[in-house]
């Protein structure tokens, strides 16, 4: 038999965890900090040896997390996303143990490694006492085994006869959408560590998995789920599948075509926004890319994806993929691409180590342990995360329709490929790829886009600006950080925002009105000047 698990995942005495009762609007208010089990926190708070590259078990755990939700909470992050917590393929294989939880082979059993049912329960209590949602990572796709040999009757049941997979053939690459068919119903993995695939054609099979994923959901207050390999499945699956759960569902779609991505966004509550992520990670990598590419793909999601952004989540790195700080060092490009996700239409996430300014290449270099930064609270981008997370919690006070608005096409503008305006309002950001060593210094000017000589705030850095009598702004950028100004107004007296500058009761003023919107982004050393119009409701 393959091995299994001896903490049962539905036992009889289980008594299920309250979860709040949270849909795709109540999603859409928070922000996501994801993190891989074995690797965020050991449930003494020791600090042992953990080598990335060497793809073992650290021994990070369930409880672990639940010590230090202070961390994660501190930062203002009020969602955490857990890797899958099933039993997984045991020992060494020749892509290393199975610490990440992406290999399993019983769905109905926890992974001891990380803890006990009661241990994944008092987690989620936990964040539920402190009003945060907890969303699991399922696969469904796949099951795990030990070699290219091996017997599908040593698979627990109900899985374990091989009429419940389909037949073997592997998919090339997991980023390919040219064949669905092969997609749907090929294998992942390789025939020295083969990932055989549930044949979802199959009534049984079907049968199992959608009585199979309410009960984790109920037994463990389960929020949410993230869906991975969705795209390895066929669609016309997932309806019933996401009804059962009764939960948020997150699908993650692997793909850089954003009309392939584009039908799964009527089969999920969301999915990650793999497209878009593409393109900013090229524009922000260095001072030769592109933001144009960025406009274009966004134009595109927002007429082709059911919902436009608002059922996505925005990233810019996860364990899937190379950490930012291991394409380039410059913090200004860096500060850049991790704060888009805050001025964006869907739900924003940060991964683990982000924060710490981990720069962990691609896996497994990018799935780090964390504890030997002792969670210091005091790194540049902890403070960013911290603020931004305030800053868009008040922009949503101020302003309920922030989550409603949508960063509309003419809000974007390519100022020969370095900067890139976002008005959501009430924020109105300025992200730029000069990098910080850049010779260039930028003057931002935006015509009539406030009230006339209000008060604003870059809430990044504090820094005061009035706009003028017709209400436009002009602000220098300086060492190519982004900056995102919203009204003093809009951000609450004595709270985490600028509290010495801040003025408002988050009561939005009114008779604000509609106006029109001139940009421009001036290169000083060039004296170089472009400008672009749109129109921004209020």
């Amino acid at each position: 038999m393959l091995p299994s698990s001896l903490t049962s995942l539905f036992g009889t005495i289980i008594l299920a965890v309250p979860a709040f009762s949270a849909n795709a609007t109540d999603w859409s208010t928070r922000s996501i900090y994801q993190l891989v089990t074995d690797r965020f926190a050991t449930p003494n708070d020791s600090t042992v040896p953990c080598d990335a590259g060497a793809r073992k078990y650290c021994g990070g755990s369930w409880s672990g997390i639940t010590k230090h939700l202070d961390y994660i909470q501190s930062m203002g992050f009020d969602a955490v996303w857990i890797s899958p917590v099933s039993t997984n393929l045991e020992g060494t294989t020749s892509q290393g143990e199975a610490f990440h939880g992406y290999w399993s082979t019983d769905l109905y059993s926890l992974n001891p490694h990380f803890g006990t049912a009661d241990d994944l329960r008092a987690l989620s209590a936990a964040l539920h006492k402190r009003g945060m949602y907890i969303m699991l990572d399922v696969v469904v796709n796949h099951l795990a085994a030990p070699g290219p040999k091996f017997d599908f009757t040593d698979f627990p049941k109900p899985f374990d006869d091989e009429t419940y997979f389909h037949r073997r053939c592997f998919v090339a690459d997991s980023t390919d959408t040219g064949n669905q068919t092969t997609v749907e119903q090929c294998w992942l993995g390789d025939s020295k560590l083969p990932l055989p695939d549930l044949n979802t054609e199959n009534p049984f099979v079907v049968e199992k998995l959608i009585d199979w994923i309410p009960k984790l959901v109920q037994d463990y207050g389960v929020d949410g789920l993230r869906i991975d390999t969705a795209k390895h499945i066929r669609k016309d699956f997932w309806p019933e599948f996401v009804k059962s759960a009764g939960v948020y569902t997150l699908g993650e779609i692997l793909a850089n075509d954003t009309s392939y991505a584009a039908q799964y966004t009527d089969v999920f509550d969301a999915i990650l926004d793999y497209p878009n992520y593409f393109q900013l990670r090229n524009a922000f990598l260095n001072p030769q890319g592109q933001f144009s590419s960025v406009v274009s793909s966004m134009n595109r999601s927002q007429q082709t994806y059911k919902n436009g952004l608002f059922r996505t989540a925005s990233f810019v790195e996860n364990h899937d993929q190379p950490r930012l700080a291991s394409l380039t060092k410059d913090p200004g490009l860096i500060r850049n691409a991790m704060a888009f996700p805050f001025v964006h239409d869907g739900v924003p996430i940060v991964y683990y180590g982000q924060e710490q300014g981990y720069q962990g290449g691609a896996d497994p270099y990018n799935r780090e342990a964390l504890w030997f930064t002792a969670y210091q609270q005091e790194k540049p981008l902890v403070q960013q995360f911290r603020i931004l997370n305030a800053a868009r919690k008040e922009a949503i006070e101020y302003l309920p329709s922030f989550l409603t608005t949508p960063v509309r096409p003419e809000f974007f503008s390519s100022i020969e490929d370095h900067s890139m305006v976002v008005s959501k309002p009430p924020m109105l950001a300025l992200f730029t790829n000069i990098g910080s060593e850049s010779p260039h210094g930028l003057t931002w000017h935006a015509d009539a886009v406030f009230q006339p000589n209000e008060q604003l705030v870059d809430v990044l850095t504090c820094t005061k600006v009035a706009a003028d009598a017709q209400g436009g702004v002009t602000i220098p950028c300086l060492y190519g950080m982004p900056q995102v100004l919203m009204p003093a107004v809009a951000l609450r007296q004595g709270g985490t925002v600028c509290p010495g500058i801040a003025t408002g009761t988050l009561a939005k003023s009114a008779g604000l009105p509609e106006v029109r919107v001139t940009w421009a982004v001036v290169v000083v050393s060039t004296l170089f000047f472009v400008a672009c119009r749109g129109r921004w409701m209020w």
